[in-house]
């Protein structure tokens, strides 16, 4: 009888579910859209959703991939989910996160920034446990979002007896059991583990924050019980559930991951020609995280971790990432003047990013340079959302030079090509300081939505100077999530086994050696524009 992984992945706008044959393979998919709430007068800062939708988009996609599928032959379900912050009640229903009051928004998003005050004040102690995320705590992190909570809807903290990151919350779920993942606690919760083998919560750190009675009952309301991902849940999947998802009660479930790091999973996975410590893993969404696996802890200023165990046993993780990568080239675009325009005459079966290419080469032809060539008076610094790495700033902005008047298709695409190009310099900008503390990069492992822009993957390898690698697997994401699952099951005696069963191989894009003085010159400027943006706020604040 044939065997099949389910891998669920709940990413920002959307819940998709793959099944999987035990060669990785992908047998069918499906993906709804989740609801976000961005409530009126917040700046763009407050992100919210809701768990209820989230669950129920998740049973909708796994019901529409195992249709027509024997329940016998599914050995297992692995769940992945962007970090965001879940709360619950006493009877396990909704609370409110957000400042309308509702109770079904109670999801603060992983790209809420509403905690900036809180993360300073928690980074003003400078406790050791900030080690572990690079010297400062993020206001993307748990952390933060809590004391904001704590200080600013009292009634909610007060209400709230259950925290839990998302794909913890998942898991819980499709098993009753509150187990929660070492990748959710360590990477997003400050939960600590050191090189001496030290496990648990830094209890002193909750206490200075004065968030101490989250440890209560032994630390009930935010998870006693870690677990390895990958590894079994509770009994599988309650009775419920397995009905309503037409499978087998009992059906093996994974401890979870943050779906950047199942993405990372399923890249490592990838074979190819350089060391494992030497692959840099990018999942390019809504935002991009870089993922790099060391056998050593190694502690970088800006790059979360290392962190021990929470993606490949005995194994430290470093991160580092931008906070706004696909969501920024939307913003570029769906902004510009001539967008309404292109979008209506957009010929069939053609993409925005597409058109966009299309209209480049044809402005290329005429010069005899190449079409990164287009761009030497435009330049962007990208962080139109803060940077997560290496400065670790949230309050960094977005600058463009080189505006004019104009507002046609072909300004619009020379934009578009500007901002792919500095976001391909943020990664080399992370990489040069990764180099700093003697970590060599041999490749780029990349996927996620942008990678189907075939101008970034050729843009990120002749920008950085290194080769990217496309995994030919589909949904690799999704891929990550079927290993958890693989490896929860008895199919597979391990995760590395699962990993080396279903990886597969990648196409390799290889650098434009003729284009690398056009883009050493162009990062100088980038760099050039951080200098200034410094600058500008040393005067402005004096």
């Amino acid at each position: 009888m044939a065997v099949y992984f389910i891998g669920v992945d709940v990413g920002t706008a959307s819940v998709r579910a793959g099944i999987f044959d035990q060669t990785g393979r992908l047998i069918k998919s499906s993906a709804h859209e989740l609801k976000i709430w961005s409530p009126k007068g917040t700046s763009g800062n407050y992100y919210e959703q809701s768990s209820d939708n989230i669950w129920e988009s998740c049973c909708k996609v796994i019901k529409e991939v195992v249709e027509n599928v024997n329940p016998e032959a599914v050995a297992g379900i692995g769940f992945d989910a962007t970090c965001s912050l879940v709360a619950l009640d006493s009877e396990d229903k909704p609370i409110t996160v957000s400042p309308t009051g509702e109770n079904q928004q109670n999801v603060i998003m992983w790209m809420d920034h509403r905690a900036s005050q809180e993360a300073d004040v928690i980074n003003a102690l400078n406790h050791s446990a900030f080690q572990y995320v690079g010297g400062k705590v993020s206001l993307e992190m748990q952390l933060p979002k809590l004391l904001w909570l704590k200080r600013n809807l009292s009634e909610s903290w007060y209400q709230t007896k259950k925290f839990m990151d998302l794909p913890d919350f998942l898991t819980w779920k499709a098993t009753n059991s509150e187990s929660r993942s070492l990748c959710s606690v360590v990477c997003k919760w400050n939960y600590i583990i050191d090189e001496a083998g030290y496990h648990g919560w830094p209890g002193d750190l909750f206490e200075l924050v004065g968030l101490k009675d989250l440890l209560d009952e032994n630390a009930s309301p935010i998870g006693s019980n870690i677990k390895f991902p990958g590894t079994p849940q509770g009994s599988g999947l309650s009775l419920a559930v397995a009905q309503e998802l037409g499978l087998k009660p009992g059906t093996p479930v994974a401890t979870s991951l943050i779906d950047a790091y199942a993405g990372a999973l399923a890249l490592f996975a990838c074979h190819a020609d350089v060391p494992l410590e030497q692959r840099l893993a990018l999942i390019c969404g809504t935002s991009t995280c870089h993922m790099l696996s060391v056998s050593q802890p190694t502690f970088i200023d800006g790059v979360w971790g290392p962190y021990a165990d929470v993606l490949l046993p005995g194994m430290w993780l470093l991160e580092g990432g931008q906070s706004a990568t696909g969501k920024l080239l939307d913003h570029i675009v769906e902004t510009h003047p001539s967008y309404p325009s292109l979008k209506e005459r957009l010929p069939p079966n053609t993409s925005i990013p597409e058109e966009l290419s299309r209209i480049l080469r044809v402005m290329s032809l005429p010069t005899g340079r190449p079409l990164s060539n287009l761009t030497k008076d435009i330049h962007v610094w990208p962080d139109f959302h803060g940077n997560r790495s290496p400065l670790a700033d949230p309050n960094m902005k977005g600058m463009v030079c080189g505006m004019t008047l104009d507002v046609s298709e072909e300004n619009l695409a020379l934009l578009y090509l500007a901002t792919i190009q500095a976001l391909c310099y943020g990664t080399r900008h992370i990489i040069d300081c990764l180099g700093r503390s003697d970590l060599e990069i041999g490749s780029l492992m990349l996927c996620g939505g942008l990678t189907k822009i075939e101008l970034f993957a050729v843009t990120m390898a002749d920008a950085v100077g290194l080769p990217v690698v496309l995994p030919h697997k589909k949904e690799t994401v999704l891929l990550g999530s079927a290993m958890l699952a693989a490896s929860a099951s008895t199919h597979f005696a391990s995760l590395n086994e699962a990993m080396a069963n279903m990886g597969g191989h990648g196409r390799t894009i290889h650098p434009n050696q003729q284009d690398k003085k056009f883009h050493d010159r162009k990062y100088q400027v980038f760099m050039k524009m951080l200098q200034d943006q410094k600058e500008y706020k040393s005067i402005m604040d004096n």
